[in-house]
């Protein structure tokens, strides 16, 4: 580990200019690439006290062993050269993010002769006019299939083509119409290219004109009385149609626009782009990336950016880039797209409208994108098993922790204090045993002594269930049994955990360690996973273990915290929803719901109904002498609500509307 402040330029060396900076290990590699509108002020940021660094920004640091920059004379040109030296030296702490899969394209190869349409994957060639991406290639040879009626273009292999030209017969596309045969000279190059070219504009968005074209040709035809022609006619319509809906609408105004999405945790970012052309939805593609360096959504969004856009040209850049969060440096950014596009390029975030519910339906594929990748990692069992001994060996256990119990503390500003409890057996979560708490030894807010409350209950149980089982025997011998019974099935809290992980740092981590020890049980590891900085804590440690950002034990213990977290946050909210809807005739025994939906319905509110005598009660159906009064009683002895006040005007309002049971 190397000090940052052996390297660190005086502050007289580095230029106060827009430039690209490269932080090198000790064996000369490349590890982290920036850009800076001032190298000055960028640069001293690296050099602070490594305590108010983020902490990975620390690890960079401290892997580098020198720093160099260049100066540039424009902030788009620091944004060039730093995507270049991004993609020439891959440095291991920047940003890369990886397709979740190789995307097929449908491409158009104009630079031959006799331009071609077939699938292609991988990189992009010069000359060649994609469309998509496509989520499957058989939805391209759907696609293909029905414009081939219209736009006959070859389609065959360049040996294909040579075969059929030295034995001057078409292929069977030739004979059937869906292709013009250039093999055998049934068009010109120059023809045949034509119909590549209209194959492209279709593509891209412009189809009405030929819809209106055939259309014409179809009515001119039937005038004619060339029925066959018109039919004919009539099922190319049929079929290009067929291909528009295989896009659907999404954009009235027939805009041309990529949208951007991210969803992202501590550890990883996904990202989605909808390529949205003529209004329709042409292609759509996602990528996952690990978060090596401390970066905002602004930074994912600009890594995006020049992932997406660093190899195209043309309009391929489509005229609008919407996107969750702007750039740092927006100005430099949509310079840098309308050089590679070579026209006016709008980069903004959608405020209304049919962009702006698109944008969320982008964000939502993004969400299940990161999901579906993080479930892939965690149903491998594999994975699984790695992560559980990566596990082990940083918290020194003897074994791997097969059954893992978390448990968090939710409330809302100190009232409706709750806990959960979840349950991961072989690194699976096991929904059947999660368990939820309310706190009841104290009130208010202090999460230290909840969490004591929470282990002490729940290993309470564990010991009282263990003693049942026959696990332990009393002084006669004797097995003791509930009600006198044991049918043998395991009891809710029998099976005790090899690591109890806790949602927070040392004081949450050593009220669990107290709570245990205070049992007698000492054959349970604890652990606490803070969310803020994702460090593991161990009871009596001062400093915490910091796993790898890429070890499969940091990423599960992360999934079982949050998997606790949100359980507590679910119990908690229901809580709270209850409470507010609780009502004094709650308290009445026999009352349903019905009759207290009725009682509220005549009465108007619970005010009038509390001013109501017992025999204005019984009119009410389904209300008897003794419930009549068991709803007197109740509201009596119920305080009345604090009256509402206007907040504008200070009033005092009544409460003569409807209320709720």
């Amino acid at each position: 580990m190397a000090d940052p402040s052996s390297y660190r330029p005086k502050p007289g060396q580095i230029p106060d200019s827009p430039g690209v900076y490269k932080f090198r290990d000790e064996h000369r590699r490349v590890i982290y690439v920036g850009k800076a509108k001032s190298l000055r002020q960028r640069l001293a940021n690296y050099f602070q006290p490594l305590v108010s660094l983020h902490p990975r920004t620390a690890t960079m640091v401290t892997t580098a062993a020198s720093v160099e920059w260049t100066v540039v004379s424009t902030e788009v040109e620091a944004l060039q050269l730093e995507y270049s030296w991004i993609k020439e030296y891959d440095p291991r702490f920047n940003v890369k993010y990886r397709d979740d899969k190789s995307y097929p394209y449908l491409a158009v190869t104009l630079n031959e002769e006799f331009p071609r349409v077939q699938v292609l994957r991988g990189h992009k060639k010069k000359g060649v006019r994609y469309f998509g991406p496509y989520a499957h290639a058989w939805a391209i040879r759907e696609t293909v299939d029905l414009m081939l009626r219209v736009f006959p273009v070859r389609t065959c292999s360049a040996g294909v083509f040579r075969n059929a030209a030295s034995a001057g017969r078409p292929c069977l596309l030739g004979y059937i119409g869906k292709c013009s045969a250039p093999c055998v000279g049934r068009v010109t190059p120059e023809e045949h290219s034509e119909l590549a070219e209209e194959f492209c504009d279709f593509m891209a968005g412009r189809t009405g004109t030929y819809i209106r074209r055939l259309e014409k040709q179809m009515m001119i035809a039937a005038e004619d009385m060339e029925y066959e022609k018109a039919a004919r006619l009539r099922d190319d319509i049929e079929a290009l149609r067929k291909a528009m809906e295989k896009s659907a609408v999404v954009l009235a105004d027939a805009t041309d626009a990529d949208l951007i999405a991210l969803a992202e945790d501590e550890l990883e970012a996904a990202v989605q782009i909808f390529h949205v052309r003529g209004g329709r939805v042409r292609g759509q593609r996602g990528w996952v990336t690990d978060k090596v360096e401390a970066v905002d959504t602004a930074g994912l969004v600009e890594h995006a950016i020049q992932q997406l856009y660093g190899e195209e040209s043309g309009d391929t850049v489509p005229k609008e880039v919407l996107v969750p969060a702007l750039p740092e440096d927006t100005e430099a950014v949509t310079a840098w797209l309308a050089g590679r596009r070579g026209s006016n390029v709008s980069l903004r975030i959608p405020q209304r409208g049919d962009k702006k519910d698109l944008m969320e339906t982008v964000a939502r594929n993004a969400q299940q994108a990161l999901v579906l990748h993080k479930t892939k990692r965690a149903s491998d069992l594999t994975t699984r098993s790695r992560a559980l001994e990566e596990i082990a060996e940083a918290l020194d256990l003897d074994s791997a922790p097969l059954r893992i119990e978390c448990f968090d503390i939710s409330h809302l500003q100190g009232e409706d204090v709750v806990a959960s409890m979840v349950v991961f057996e072989d690194g699976l979560p096991r929904k059947s045993e999660y368990r939820r708490f309310q706190i009841k030894g104290f009130e208010g807010q202090d999460d230290v002594r909840s969490m004591h409350e929470v282990i002490s209950r729940r290993f309470k149980r564990y010991l009282a269930e263990k003693e049942k089982t026959g696990e332990w025997v009393d002084g006669d011998g004797e097995v003791p049994a509930e009600d006198g019974q044991d049918d043998g099935r395991p009891k809710r809290f029998a099976y005790p955990p090899q690591l109890v992980v806790v949602d927070g740092g040392q004081p949450q981590v050593a009220a669990a360690r107290r709570a245990l020890d205070e049992l007698g049980i000492d054959d349970i590891a604890v652990c606490g996973l803070a969310k803020r900085l994702e460090e593991v804590w161990l009871p009596g440690d001062d400093d915490p273990v910091v796993l790898p950002r890429s070890s499969e034990g940091l990423y599960l213990l992360q999934r079982v915290r949050d998997t606790a977290h949100d359980f507590a946050i679910r119990y908690q909210r229901s809580k709270r929803t209850k409470r507010i809807r609780t009502s004094p005739l709650d308290a009445v025994p026999g009352l349903g719901e019905t009759r207290k939906q009725a009682l509220i319905k005549h009465f108007g509110s619970v005010k009038r109904l509390r001013q109501a005598t017992i025999e204005q009660i019984r009119e009410v159906p389904g209300m008897g002498l003794k419930t009549a009064e068991a709803v007197v009683v109740a509201l009596a002895q119920a305080a009345p609500a604090a009256p509402a006040v206007n907040t504008a005007t200070g009033e005092i309002m009544e409460d003569d509307g409807g209320g709720t049971a």
